[in-house]
């Protein structure tokens, strides 16, 4: 699914996406033979994705979307394989023209690949160009996460967000930064979180769009913000943890019905848009079909449904409280964000907590949903690293 390279010893290896035709066709010969279910027996989306929804988001994969349409808009960027510990990483290196440039390692989430963050390449790598100063100008590395999009599948258990952490560190070593930042929401907050609190040599500060700050014992008196955090977490772990919990159970049963079934891999991550984003009632209120499709298309073409949900398998043990960090970080919440940390915990977790941004809208996925805002936020919450 990539176009060959020689053979080489070199570490880093220049990539490009070309998927063949072959797969294309028969994605689209399998949405065209979709045996639906029967239709919900409510009117809301309460037991999940509404069929009439879903038949017209597969009816549009099959017949208006193109691949190869967001298959030119990856290639535009530079794109590298390069073996971290045992695995081919794929990644995004894109180095800004402005001396004095911040390298920066952008870190996704599920179900998101490094494709998430296209939208913010150009602002962040060449601010004039968007309205912005030249001293706010980032290189940008923005890795998969093994077993996603186009890095390699694990064979074996053990990638957890720490090893994640030092593969990254590994990865900005080899590409020759010495002073670097890291950012992440949802699991790259995790493994951005792992960074911070590992600190690797290089690494000046952290920007999160998902803080991991909840007490480890909440306290029986909450202010009205914390009493709604806690509330909101458990809406994340109950009604709309269903995902979570088979990801992090049964990965590779989940894996199994998503991997030949390319409308119920369209569901499963239609849902999660649905639920976490900020919109007025429908995912396409916050997202277009193409962004939601060609996250979408990447997991069926990558055949990732199980690699990618076993990253919840293996960090099953995980929570929101998340270690107290001494470096410096940088927060922004999202006011759709499901769970929504209060200010009062997240100056409790980060001692040195250089920016907290409050965001006007937006949901969980940031980066695909308000990619401006974030962008403001990144310059914003890193710039006083720069010193």
């Amino acid at each position: 699914m990539t176009v060959p390279t020689p053979p080489t010893s070199a570490p880093v290896r220049p990539f490009t996406v070309s998927i063949p035709d072959a797969e294309i066709d028969d994605l689209k010969q399998r949405l065209a033979r979709t045996r639906w279910p029967d239709p919900e027996t409510v009117d809301d989306w309460s037991q999940g994705v509404r069929v009439e929804h879903a038949r017209s988001l597969v009816a549009y994969w099959e017949r208006g979307y193109d691949w190869r349409r967001f298959e030119a808009d990856l290639n535009r960027y530079p794109q590298f394989l390069t073996e971290i510990d045992g695995l081919d990483i794929h990644f995004l290196h894109v180095r800004s023209e402005n001396p004095g440039a911040m390298p920066l390692i952008l870190t996704h989430g599920w179900p998101g690949s490094n494709i998430d963050f296209l939208k913010l390449i150009g602002p962040l790598t060449d601010p004039v160009a968007f309205g912005g100063d030249a001293a706010d100008s980032f290189d940008v590395v923005v890795p998969s996460l093994p077993g996603f999009g186009f890095s390699q599948k694990p064979e074996g258990t053990g990638w957890n967000a720490a090893r994640i952490a030092g593969a990254w560190a590994e990865l900005m070593k080899r590409l020759g930064y010495t002073r670097w930042a890291a950012q992440g929401g949802d699991w790259g907050a995790v493994v951005t979180t792992a960074l911070g609190a590992t600190q690797p040599e290089g690494l000046l500060g952290i920007h999160l769009t998902t803080p991991f700050a909840f007490p480890a014992d909440i306290p029986d008196t909450l202010s009205p913000e914390e009493r709604y955090a806690v509330d909101s977490l458990a809406l994340y772990t109950g009604d709309l943890g269903g995902s979570n919990h088979l990801q992090g159970t049964k990965p590779q049963t989940v894996g199994f019905a998503l991997a030949d079934s390319p409308a119920g891999q369209a569901a499963w991550i239609y849902e999660k848009f649905q639920s976490k984003t900020d919109n007025r009632g429908l995912a396409e209120d916050a997202l277009s079909r193409d962004d939601m499709l060609d996250a979408v298309s990447l997991y069926w073409l990558t055949n990732s449904a199980a690699s990618s949900g076993r990253i919840y398998w293996e960090n099953r043990s995980g929570s929101f409280a998340g270690p107290k960090l001494t470096l410096p970080v940088a927060v922004t919440v999202f006011p759709k964000d499901i769970p929504l940390l209060p200010r009062t915990w997240i100056e409790a977790t980060y001692s040195d907590l250089i920016h907290y941004g409050e965001a006007e809208r937006g949901g969980h996925f940031a980066a695909l949903e308000q990619p401006g805002i974030l962008v403001d936020e990144i310059r914003a919450g890193l710039r006083g690293l720069r010193s």
